[in-house]
């Protein structure tokens, strides 16, 4: 069953953000992930729109999601993101 992670990313440094931006991609490949939303506009239907950006990942199921996550590959770059942005993220899984 499909797994999804789901983040919402405030940036606070555009210019590291940059970089976590382009070495997250092939982490994300290499454990069968996809990017499905990568930071397109909001529009709220019920409460308040996130401030920043939406990115869903979708990968086979929660065991690869987590797998990505906790891989060295994964861990080389997110302190980019760390040092460059406020982020609240999870793992759901799909129907």
């Amino acid at each position: 069953m499909a797994a999804y992670v789901i983040a919402e990313i405030s940036i606070t440094d555009p210019e590291v953000y940059e970089k976590y931006r382009a070495a997250a991609p092939p982490s994300v490949a290499a454990f069968d992930g996809a990017y499905r939303v990568r930071g397109g506009a909001v529009t709220p239907v019920e409460g308040e729109a996130p401030t920043g950006r939406v990115v869903v990942l979708e990968f086979p199921d929660v065991d690869a999601a987590r797998a990505w996550y906790e891989s060295d590959a994964y861990q080389a770059v997110l302190p980019f993101r760390l040092a460059s942005a406020t982020t609240r993220a999870f793992i759901v899984e799909g129907a």
